[in-house]
């Protein structure tokens, strides 16, 4: 009977260990409304990834995209305590608000920094590499260069190809979630996307050649 006992399979809880199912996202921002902040931790660390990826093609610096995600996510939750406030039928998903106001931001940021689009002289002579520089230094201002032209070339592109180019490639939405956040069809999102994509070869081509 003691032998039994001993190897009697039992159910044990780990301290610390949440068991909890997934709370799902409406629930999520009810709760961060009343004062949970680990809700408020829950939705940050869900979408902080996808808003940074939009924000980060118009920021000058990491630092100002991060600024812009911060910003992003406090306008995001005042939206949606406006929007509870004027009862259920006006709610819109957070993940869209998410996405509308970052775009928003990020082209109010393209704005008033246009400055940006020119590389500092000052990165140029940190990174150009000395007579006993090795390879690495040198693939680095090439890789710094390339990413410098597309840059440029996105931010060159009409409005809505560029914003359906940054959040289809960037932040990896689908036609349909980027056209509910745009105010547009899916249709033409994936023509924004098509002629986007177009332009951008035809423009780095012509720079290779000249």
């Amino acid at each position: 009977m003691d032998d039994e006992r001993q190897h009697r399979p039992s159910l044990r809880l780990v301290a610390g260990e949440d068991v909890r199912a997934p709370r799902d996202e409406d629930a999520l921002v009810a709760a961060f409304l009343v004062g949970d902040d680990d809700a408020f931790g829950e939705l940050v660390g869900r979408h902080e990834a996808m808003v940074l990826a939009i924000v980060r093609r118009y920021a000058t610096s990491p630092d100002d995209a991060r600024d812009l995600a911060q910003r992003t996510f406090l306008r995001a939750f005042e939206a949606a305590r406006r929007s509870l406030r004027r009862g259920p039928r006006s709610a819109v998903p957070f993940r869209r608000w998410l996405v509308r106001i970052a775009v928003n931001l990020a082209k109010n940021h393209r704005r008033d920094a246009q400055r940006w689009l020119r590389v500092p002289v000052e990165e140029v002579d940190a990174g150009r590499p000395g007579p006993d520089a090795g390879s690495d230094a040198r693939e680095a201002l090439l890789r710094r260069e390339a990413e410098r032209r597309m840059r440029a070339a996105v931010l060159s592109l009409p409005r809505r190809q560029r914003e359906v180019l940054t959040l289809r490639i960037d932040a990896e939405l689908p036609f349909a979630e980027i056209a509910a956040a745009l105010g547009i069809t899916e249709n033409a999102a994936k023509v924004s996307f098509h002629h986007a994509t177009r332009t951008l070869r035809a423009t780095l081509a012509t720079e290779d050649r000249s």
